[in-house]
C-alpha cells in the first residue's frame, strides 16, 4: 500500500485548514465529501441538458479540482460504467488546480485516464491550455463548467476585479456553469484563521466591495454582463452553500 511522507508543515495545515489560503487543503475531501454535493445533482444531468443527443464528445471543465476526488466522483455519478471507458463518442473531463501537489496526486489517483485529465494551471495567470485542450478534443468551448468553492479564494487574492474576470472567463468558455460560491461568514472565517496564524491578511480583504449575498451578486454579473442565464438551483449544500446551473442564453 503506498504512503505518503508527512512533514510538519503538512500537519500543520491538517490541523488547520486557514493555513490553505488560497484554498488549496492537502485533506479537502475528509472534510468535505464529494457526496455534499452530488447528492443534490441528478445522475441524469447531463441528459436533462441534451448534452449526450448529438455526435460531438462532452467537454467538463473542473475548476479548482483539488486532489481530483470531486472530479472523478462527478464523472462516475453523471457517466454510465458501460460509457466510461469507450472508444465511442465520450464524456471527457478535465480538472485543474494552482497547486501542484495537489495534481500529482490527482494524475496518481485518476482510475479513468483515458477520459479525465488534470494539469497545473493558475486561471487568474494564463488559461491557454484550456484553449489547447478544447483545440485537442474538437471542440469551442466546455459543454459544462464546474465552479465549486474557488470564487471566494479567487475573490480574497485578486479583489473584485479578479472574482468578476474569473466569472466572465468562465461565461465565455462554457455552454452551461454550475456554481458554488461562498457566503461572506465563510470570507469572515478565513480571514480570521490567517490572522490566528499569525500571517498577513488577504490583500483584499478589507477592499472588497461585493460582499453579504456573493452568490447573488455573481449571478447578476453572469445574466447582466455574460449573457449567462440562471436555469436551475440544486438547493443548498450541508455547508449552507447554493449550487446554481447557468446556461448560455440563446443567440450568444
Amino acid at each position: 500500500m503506498a504512503t505518503w511522507s508527512v512533514d510538519i508543515a503538512e500537519v500543520e495545515e491538517m490541523n488547520d485548514p486557514g493555513a490553505a489560503p488560497y484554498g488549496n487543503f492537502i485533506n479537502y475531501y475528509t472534510f468535505n465529501p464529494p457526496e455534499n454535493r452530488l447528492s443534490l445533482i441528478p445522475a441524469t444531468l447531463l441528459q436533462d441538458l441534451g448534452l449526450k443527443d448529438g455526435l460531438q464528445n462532452t467537454l467538463i471543465l473542473d475548476v479548482g479540482c483539488n486532489s481530483g476526488d470531486l472530479s472523478v466522483a462527478f464523472y462516475k455519478h453523471l457517466v454510465p460504467v458501460s460509457e466510461q471507458e469507450s472508444d465511442r463518442r465520450k464524456v471527457n473531463l478535465l480538472g485543474f488546480d494552482l497547486d501542484e501537489t495537489l495534481i500529482q496526486r490527482a494524475q496518481q489517483s485518476n482510475p479513468l485516464p483515458s477520459s479525465i485529465s488534470f494539469i497545473p494551471l493558475d486561471i487568474t495567470k494564463d488559461a491557454d491550455q484550456l484553449q489547447d485542450y478544447l483545440n485537442q478534443h474538437g471542440g469551442s468551448h466546455f459543454h459544462l463548467c464546474l465552479c465549486l468553492a474557488v470564487t471566494m479564494w479567487v475573490h480574497l487574492n485578486h479583489g473584485d476585479a479578479g472574482l468578476l474576470q474569473l466569472l466572465s472567463h468562465l461565461a465565455s468558455i462554457s455552454q452551461h456553469l454550475l456554481l458554488e460560491a461562498q457566503p461572506w461568514k465563510c470570507y469572515r472565517s478565513a480571514a480570521r484563521r490567517l490572522r490566528k496564524l499569525g500571517r498577513s491578511d488577504f490583500d483584499h480583504f478589507k477592499s472588497l466591495k461585493i460582499r453579504g449575498d456573493v452568490a447573488e451578486q455573481a449571478r447578476e454579473h453572469l445574466e447582466r454582463h455574460c449573457g449567462m442565464e440562471l436555469i436551475q438551483s440544486f438547493g443548498s449544500t450541508t455547508w449552507d452553500r447554493k449550487l446554481l446551473l447557468f446556461k448560455r442564453a440563446a443567440g450568444i
